[in-house]
């Protein structure tokens, strides 16, 4: 039997934000007292398309200012060991993941700051592989993804309370597609785009091509 005919895909689909809804989250965190402390790494999330895993795995190592690239090759885990959270590096399975995002100006700006003002990595976590990671927490344990999961839904509610305008749920993952989405827009080669992406295949960079609406279908037409 064919299974899509009994099993129900529910998975909801990740939309990507407009350009000037991004420029509005930003600029929301940028001039808040408290999530400001933020500012720096979502606006890389929304330049560089990474993971939120790889994102929070990058070290001092994996940042190359001379060449403006950002080497990615493994990922930053969580998991659970005796009732204990537990960091740990798995590096990349598949050739297609390891790759060199190119860095914005911008994006350099933001990672100096972060190195120049981030906590003194807890001892605890100090294994080879995770030596000079870059974002860390206050009392110096890695960021993981599902802390970032929690600081971008604080983020969006405050922003909603705060705006007549609600602004849809926004996660690391929509950074992800809203970046891929802007560079579709900027007709980037849709192989260079895949590779950008770490996309193992073409298929998949094409579907976040098909984020487009009214707008975009004028302006193609034009």
């Amino acid at each position: 039997f064919v299974t899509n005919s009994i099993i129900i895909n529910d998975r909801k689909k990740v939309e990507p934000i407009t350009e000037e809804q991004q420029e509005q989250f930003l600029d929301f965190i940028k001039n808040d007292k408290y999530f400001s402390r933020y500012y720096d790494a979502i606006y890389i999330l929304f330049h560089t398309g990474l993971r939120i895993s790889e994102f929070c795995g990058l070290r001092d190592s994996d940042i190359d200012f001379k060449r403006s690239t950002i080497k990615i090759d493994h990922q930053l885990l969580t998991r659970y060991v005796d009732g204990n959270l537990e960091y740990y590096i798995e590096y990349t399975k598949t050739p297609s993941g390891i790759r060199y995002v190119p860095m914005t100006k911008n994006v350099i700006e933001c990672f100096k700051r972060v190195q120049e003002n981030r906590e003194t990595q807890n001892v605890r976590f100090l294994s080879n592989d995770m030596q000079g990671l870059i974002f860390l927490r206050k009392n110096g344990v890695p960021m993981a993804a599902r802390h970032w999961d929690s600081y971008f839904k604080g983020i969006c509610d405050k922003y909603n309370k705060n705006n007549n305008v609600e602004m849809p749920k926004i996660t690391p993952h929509v950074c992800r597609h809203t970046f891929c989405s802007n560079l579709a827009r900027r007709r980037i080669n849709i192989k260079t785009l895949q590779y950008i992406m770490g996309h193992s295949t073409i298929s998949i960079t094409l579907d976040i091509y098909a984020h487009v609406n009214h707008d975009d279908a004028v302006i193609e037409m034009d």
